[in-house]
């Protein structure tokens, strides 16, 4: 963003793609924030400063946060860098930069090294972890047993089960969904 104006425009295409992506009207969109329909047409065309009262009006009313609203965009924004673990053998993309629905934390991972076979080394915590293999093949360890999750299958498992996984025969990758206390459990980085 180069100037204040840039930002204010960006907040009045947010305040209208967020209405229409609803198939809200503007009478629908005031009938919600108190607002006249005539005020939201000059707010979304910029023929009309948007006071603070009115856009946390407009936010609320459109189930978002004014942060949402008036937070800029920069590259940064938009890559998703790696994060090299290279004592545990991962590499984690971690796909939802804000915790989703209940805490949730989407990540892609590589996997280079087996899971630990130290029983002292499985993790416990509380919730359910899931991960679809994407390639290569995975070992869990859940508990007492070992089980390999190949490409294409996926695994859904209790936490409150010791449990560790890692890579089998090679380098493997999943797309992995984490509550919050298994996002701080495996994607926090080695100490």
């Amino acid at each position: 963003m180069k100037q204040d104006g840039d930002l204010d425009g960006l907040v009045r295409r947010r305040i209208r793609g967020l209405r229409t992506a609803r198939g809200w009207s503007l009478d629908d969109l005031a009938a919600r924030c108190y607002l006249s329909p005539s005020t939201l047409s000059r707010i979304e065309t910029g023929h009309r400063r948007i006071s603070l009262d009115q856009l946390t009006a407009i936010a609320r009313a459109l189930e978002t946060t004014l942060d949402h609203l008036v937070e800029s965009v920069t590259d940064d924004d938009v890559v998703i860098r790696p994060q090299r673990d290279e004592a545990r053998g991962m590499t984690i993309w971690t796909l939802s930069r804000e915790p989703g629905p209940h805490g949730m934390t989407v990540a892609k991972m590589r996997l280079t090294k087996p899971p630990p076979r130290d029983p002292a080394e499985l993790k416990v915590h509380p919730g359910r972890d899931w991960f679809t293999v994407l390639s290569g093949a995975v070992v869990l360890l859940l508990g007492e047993r070992t089980i390999v999750v190949e490409a294409g299958q996926a695994a859904e498992f209790s936490t409150m089960v010791p449990h560790a996984f890692g890579a089998h025969d090679g380098p493997a990758e999943i797309l992995t969904i984490l509550e919050h206390d298994g996002q701080r459990t495996h994607l926090r980085p080695s100490p």
